[in-house]
């Protein structure tokens, strides 16, 4: 009995033991929770110099990793293969996540710096009081063209891109909210809309758009238009200005009927594991000249109004980009559709890029 006990105790010993090594193993390789957090953001989407600055004034690693789809993000955290620190997610998406229960409450008195953003931006309908959301970036979904193509061809309205004279020479962003959203906007519906007959509507009038799309991509949507292997495109605002910034004959415009202003927040994930971190890299983006930095980086419009003092005149006083509250307001935010109907939406888009084949 006397030599089970030993037996036990050297067993129990050697865990512990090398349980600690372990621990301090990975807290000289930087991977404990309490010096590093691991952030889950779109692509091309933070200056990298500022992850770098952070762990300079911080001491905190960041492990940085990306997705291209709101659903693809939400996949991986509901799965729980790898423990996000913080997110960035969409509105619609963040309400969502909110009703799954998969969010932490902010504590805003670790958040000093959240008295930059524009009250404009603050307590909006997906995240009353912003409970569980600080705003990132913000913008619109419109038509990006190249004036030397198209010559003096205005784009006033998603119809234009109907034109014949475009064959094989418009460019979608692959998004069923955004494409299944211009065929909605170009017949007067509404992008929330989840009527079946409007929505099949919707369907049909996109399918008749097929000869002038030359391709359905990703990211590379803003190398193709930059160096002119399309002449138009249906982009998010911020990869306008990054393509316009490369090539001086491209313009944007948002549509007369109207189209999405999107907000994209930063939000800690409830299976963050640590949470002081993700609260100092928040507040340290919330800071008005780091945010200011990013802006000029990432070329979307940024929410913290701080951050414009510090910014080039000519891009705040773009009104491409940093539209008045006159134009925003006939801007619709998308909503969480329900599992259903997002999933119909998803059949939708499916059907309307194999009819292209």
């Amino acid at each position: 009995m006397i030599k089970l006990i030993r037996v036990f105790l050297s067993v129990v010993i050697a865990s512990a033991v090398l349980l600690f090594v372990i621990n301090r193993l990975n807290s000289a390789e930087g991977f404990s929770s309490g010096n590093t957090i691991t952030i889950y953001n779109w692509g091309d989407y933070i200056d990298p110099d500022l992850i770098k600055r952070f762990k300079d004034e911080t001491g905190i690693k960041v492990i940085y990793e990306t997705f291209d789809s709101n659903e693809a993000m939400l996949t991986k955290i509901k799965q729980g293969g790898t423990t996000y620190d913080i997110a960035i997610p969409s509105e619609y998406m963040i309400q969502k996540m909110k009703e799954e229960n998969l969010l932490l409450p902010l504590d805003q008195s670790k958040l000093p710096n959240l008295k930059n953003i524009d009250e404009r931006f603050m307590d909006l309908p997906f995240d009353p009081n912003n409970k569980y959301s600080v705003p990132y970036f913000w913008g619109t979904v419109g038509i990006v063209f190249n004036t030397k193509l198209v010559g003096d061809k205005p784009f006033t309205s998603w119809n234009d891109l109907w034109d014949p004279s475009l064959k094989n020479d418009i460019l979608l962003t692959d998004g069923a909210r955004e494409v299944i959203g211009m065929g909605l906007n170009s017949l007067g519906y509404s992008l929330n809309d989840t009527n079946k007959e409007h929505l099949h509507e919707a369907k049909a009038k996109l399918d008749t758009l097929t000869p002038n799309i030359k391709a359905i991509v990703g990211d590379e949507i803003k190398m193709l238009i930059a160096n002119e292997e399309a002449a138009v495109g249906l982009v998010w605002s911020g990869d306008a200005a990054d393509m316009m910034g490369e090539n001086e004959n491209l313009d944007y415009v948002v549509p007369s009927e109207g189209s999405n202003l999107w907000f994209d927040n930063m939000v800690i994930p409830k299976t963050a594991k640590n949470i002081e971190g993700a609260h100092k890299f928040i507040n340290f983006m919330l800071d008005a000249k780091i945010a200011a930095q990013n802006a000029e980086w990432v070329s979307y419009s940024t929410p913290n109004k701080e951050a414009l003092k510090h910014m080039p005149k000519e891009m705040v006083e773009d009104e491409r980009f940093y539209p008045s509250p006159e134009l925003t307001d006939k801007l619709e935010v998308y909503e969480n559709l329900g599992k259903k109907n997002l999933a119909f939406y998803n059949d939708l888009f499916l059907e309307f890029k194999m009819h292209r084949k």
